[in-house]
């Protein structure tokens, strides 16, 4: 994800000033440019099993700092892996031939600080591109993969300047074949004390929501980024939205100066805290790190209940929990057994007249559906345990397999 910082713009202005005030440099500061900046030694580094574990803790030292006309500057940091060692051509997701590549940068970015967990699963996937595994017999039983760090400064266009890499460290790892898809469509968690229980706990359903896809919309096959929103009612409390829920709040947004301005990854943001209770709708944009947070401008019935229906339960009523108990609630949950083919639709509890079906869309962790009202039955293709997360306004559906 690109971060952009006010003071990265104010660092492509001053690349502009000193080049076109060159006569003057002997009388201005000069820019300070680190030269070099050291990756650590992972504490585990050998036999790496790429399926079994979920992370790699990377951390590295900071550079000496970048300045401009004495004013600090913070760099981006993106992770580099390649199975060879070289570091000569980047893989292209977007090109059709990537003859030649040698290694993958990460999409993932960092500025607040010199640490990063990088997932194996996406460790995984770059070697699989890079080396070009089509069947399992073509994995190795072990691939060595060599890693760097690259810092840069990038303007608000993202172009870099004053760009340095730090030192390589290598590994060995245990990777595994996988069919390749496009990747998740990438989801943020709304947490706080406008949310669900209120209580900023970490249980989903009852303490955390998921934002929602959006139907029609595109999203990057490589990253899965793009416009996901929420639509509920926020009482004026507070709350945040949240990358991960297990990253201990490394990538997060929250509020800035006053409500409408807002911060990503700053462990020192405010709550974001609505200036009047009511309907909002909040949409973030992962590919382009835009939050809004505006009144809904449609209206919303209020259902004292919601249910599950189905043919596991001789299309009777089980009855889902209210996410919000202390306020006008719009999201609903309930854990649920499903037995494969398992035919089930969502409704109003005691009443058809509002009732939620139509066509699952898979995704890694379960599926989902744009709810239509009467329609079709909701086939459940997998057994499973599966958490179910229903929002009455937008109509979204989403199963989580547990």
């Amino acid at each position: 994800m690109k971060t952009l910082f006010k003071s990265t713009i104010l660092m492509a202005a001053g690349l502009v000033l000193l080049a076109g005030c060159k006569d003057d440099n002997e009388s201005n500061p000069t820019i300070a440019q680190p030269s070099q900046f050291v990756l650590n030694e992972p504490a585990v580094k050998d036999n790496v099993d790429l399926q079994k574990s979920s992370t790699v803790s990377l951390t590295w030292s900071q550079p000496t700092p970048y300045n401009n006309f004495n004013a600090p500057v913070v760099p981006t940091y993106t992770v580099q892996v390649s199975p060879s060692g070289s570091f000569n051509q980047a893989f292209d997701a977007d090109l059709e031939d990537n003859t030649g590549a040698d290694f993958f940068e990460l999409a993932e970015t960092y500025s607040n600080g010199q640490n990063a967990e990088i997932s194996t699963e996406t460790l995984n996937r770059s070697l699989e591109e890079l080396l070009g595994w089509k069947e399992e017999s073509a994995v190795p039983a072990k691939q060595q993969l060599a890693i760097r760090v690259k810092s840069a400064i990038r303007d608000a266009s993202f172009k870099e300047y004053n760009v340095i890499y730090s030192n390589v460290i290598n590994m060995t790892t245990i990777p595994y074949y996988v069919e390749l898809k496009p990747a998740d469509p990438e989801i943020w968690w709304l947490i706080g004390a406008d949310i669900a229980d209120g209580s900023w706990g970490g249980d989903l359903g009852k303490c955390v929501i998921p934002m929602q896809t959006i139907e029609g919309a595109e999203y990057d096959k490589k990253t899965g980024q793009g416009e996901i929103r929420w639509i509920g009612y926020l009482a004026g409390s507070g709350f945040k939205l949240r990358g991960s829920m297990d990253d201990n709040w490394a990538t997060q947004w929250g509020q800035g100066d006053s409500f409408g301005t807002y911060v990503k990854n700053d462990g020192g943001s405010g709550n974001i805290t609505v200036p009047a209770a009511g309907l909002y709708t909040v949409t973030l944009n992962t590919a382009e790190d835009k939050l809004t947070v505006e009144p809904y401008e449609g209206s919303a019935p209020v259902f004292t209940g919601m249910a599950i229906s189905g043919d596991f339960n001789e299309w009777s009523d089980t009855d889902m929990t209210p996410c919000s108990t202390g306020w006008e609630n719009h999201d609903w949950y309930i854990s649920q057994h499903l037995d494969a083919g398992a035919q089930i639709k969502i409704k109003q509890a005691g009443s058809w007249d509002y009732n939620k079906g139509g066509a699952f869309i898979p995704y890694s962790a379960g599926m989902y559906v744009y709810g239509v009202g009467n329609g079709d039955n909701l086939v459940v293709d997998e057994a499973g345990d599966y958490l179910i997360i229903f929002n009455d306004i937008t109509g979204y559906i989403r199963f989580i397999k547990q």
